[in-house]
């Protein structure tokens, strides 16, 4: 099957989609000995694909990588920003931030912390962040104001909002102390800013968003900045979930 080629080079790990893009550019990718063009498409099986004078290949291919990072308040997730603002690609040390195709699966906003994966296995990254397979995520999150049961009630059984309806959620509320609540919440979808805009929407703004789980993988001890390779068990649970989710 033909796709683009800055979609092959990002699922081979070769390079990000704006980095292949910025290969593609320079003229330093070739199919069948012909420099290609954006938006040209190849048969990564069937076609000789070039990067640099080196023919894709197994032995070529990075190997794939899969991070936990614990994202510190401040850091877009992205691998680049136009705007030159810190990215999570920042907390990675230089022999890991180019060249390997590692990037964020999915997004945490700016002012956001927590569980954020990242790889270079382009494949897991599609599955991961299509509406199909969207797994539950844990978030810790502190709001302004004593917001009533009734909110919290109608926020769990879900509601229509902005033309469709939102997926149920568990709410669980762990303190009330003075002019803020403390509630823990787990999504099975991820909408734009979802949480921080339905706070917003009911009058309780959030004052702290941390995602301290994405399925079955936890923050724990992991520090602020920090990363980790993901345990054979973790790596293990969540291609489990892909494949049930798969049949479904």
């Amino acid at each position: 099957m033909s796709e683009r080629i800055q979609k092959i080079l990002r699922e081979w790990g070769i390079a990000s989609r704006r980095e292949a893009e910025t290969m593609i550019t320079e003229g330093r990718v070739k199919v069948n000995g012909v420099i290609t063009q954006l938006g040209d498409k190849a048969n990564a099986v069937q076609d000789k694909i070039e990067v640099d004078g080196k023919i894709l290949s197994n032995d070529y291919r990075p190997r794939l990588i899969y991070f936990l990072l614990n994202k510190p308040k401040g850091y877009i997730s992205t691998c680049e920003d136009p705007q030159g603002r810190k990215t999570v690609m920042d907390l990675l040390p230089p022999h890991l931030k180019s060249g390997k195709g590692i990037h964020p699966v999915g997004r945490l906003d700016r002012n956001s912390t927590g569980a954020l994966l990242l790889t270079n296995d382009g494949s897991l990254t599609v599955k991961l962040t299509h509406p199909r397979y969207d797994l539950p995520k844990t978030y810790l999150v502190t709001l302004e104001g004593n917001i009533p049961n009734k909110i919290i009630q109608q926020w769990a059984e879900g509601f229509m909002w902005e033309g469709k309806q939102t997926l149920p959620a568990e709410i669980t509320i762990n303190k009330r102390s003075g002019n803020q609540t403390q509630m823990e919440i787990i999504l099975r979808e991820g909408r734009y800013r979802q949480i921080r805009r339905i706070a917003e929407l009911f009058g309780y703004p959030v004052v702290s968003l941390h995602r301290k789980a994405i399925g079955t993988i936890k923050i724990a001890s992991l520090s602020s900045g920090k990363y980790r390779t993901l345990t054979i068990p973790e790596m293990y649970n969540l291609k489990k979930t892909i494949r049930e989710m798969s049949k479904n």
